[in-house]
């Protein structure tokens, strides 16, 4: 797939500003704080609809401005699809592609396919396991964008179950309030399930091309793994198992819940191991060990998505390098070449080698527009 034109209005500190992809990699230079990781989220947005910065759309709007717009032309295989996001400082965003709105924002998703791998992903060693179950939800929405609405779903029931243990903390021993949980204990598990099972499946293909790219970038040295531990325990993938064993550990915990007045069971409490050498990751050795985990990690996404999409995702590469040393750097490059269409940010060009630079396009960043360098 190849992103050919991108057009921001009103986007963060972006105006009104369009730009041509006339190279398989576009490099973007110039200062901090000039909107270089702007352009890359918009791209991101298009992607997945969610910003890895942002929750907020109205964080989004330019100030003093009540919408903004992001605008793009993708060739893919099949076609030339243009896709259009609108978002509102207050009102709810809408989707649409070639030019009619659509309805349910999952079937926008999957057209575009992008892998985001900024410096803040370093923090999937070392930060909590929040951070690692948004980093699998992100990739499984491309994997399968119904994903998006399984999750959603999933989200609305835990808010509801926690706001009704929240109201009746004192009261719950009353029998009418038992009988109303149980069906809140139903839903929960039932679209947890669903959660739970797509995770599962998700790590057990991605983790063995991590841990293949992991042994490369390391020479070898080190033995990555990557394990999927569910709140729930898992025996088996099976729905009805899965459910099962959600219900009886509800059941197990019920008293913490009425006490602490939420809930303490489920997918949002799940964790994804990282051990090297059978040490856990965090605990692991150097930065530069984590940060060949985390490389090993977004190069396995990359290919985990052609495998599925059967097309090359985008690569968005939002300062990263100058946080990997030269050797990480040049694995990661070489596996890019032509590969993949990539957009990558950077404050000076001294990273890439003279190659790199003649075969990509150059564009300048300075407060919210784009130049061509020559």
């Amino acid at each position: 797939m190849y992103l050919k034109t991108l057009n921001l209005r009103q986007f963060r500190n972006y105006q009104d500003q369009k730009v041509e992809f006339t190279a398989a990699k576009t490099i973007l230079v110039g200062n901090n704080a000039q909107g270089k990781s702007n352009l890359l989220e918009a791209v991101e947005l298009l992607a997945t609809l969610r910003s890895h910065r942002m929750t907020r759309d109205r964080d989004l709007v330019q100030e003093g401005e009540a919408i903004a717009q992001i605008n793009a032309t993708l060739e893919r295989q099949t076609g030339v699809s243009d896709l259009s996001l609108t978002l509102r400082r207050n009102g709810r965003r809408s989707v649409a592609l070639n030019g009619e709105s659509i309805r349910r924002q999952m079937d926008f998703l999957g057209v575009l396919n992008a892998v985001q791998f900024s410096s803040l992903d370093l923090e999937l060693v070392r930060g909590g396991p929040e951070g690692r179950r948004n980093w699998l939800d992100t990739l499984l929405i491309q994997l399968e964008p119904i994903y998006a609405h399984i999750l959603q779903q999933y989200n609305h029931v835990l808010r509801q179950r926690n706001a009704f243990l929240k109201r009746h903390i004192e009261t719950l021993d009353a029998t009418s309030l038992q009988s109303e949980l149980a069906l809140w204990d139903a839903q929960l598990a039932t679209t947890g399930t669903r959660v739970i099972r797509r995770r599962d499946r998700a790590i057990q293909r991605l983790a063995p091309i991590a841990t293949t790219w992991h042994g490369s970038i390391s020479g070898s040295t080190e033995v990555l793994q990557i394990k999927y531990v569910p709140n729930i325990p898992l025996e088996d993938n099976h729905p009805e198992e899965v459910q099962q064993a959600f219900l009886a550990k509800i059941q197990q915990r019920a008293v913490a819940e009425m006490h602490q007045g939420t809930t303490l069971v489920g997918p949002h409490r799940d964790e994804i191991e990282l051990t090297i050498n059978q040490t856990p990751a965090r605990q692991y050795g150097s930065q530069g060990q984590q940060r060949t985990l985390v490389l090993a990690l977004k190069l396995a996404e990359l290919q985990l998505i052609e495998e599925v999409v059967k097309e090359p995702p985008l690569l968005l590469l939002d300062d990263v390098l100058a946080e990997l040393d030269l050797s990480r750097q040049n694995q990661l490059l070489d596996a890019i070449q032509d590969r993949f269409q990539t957009l990558i940010t950077t404050t000076h060009l001294g990273s890439f080698d003279s190659q790199w630079l003649k075969s990509s396009q150059i564009l300048l960043v300075k407060a919210g527009e784009l130049t061509i360098k020559n």
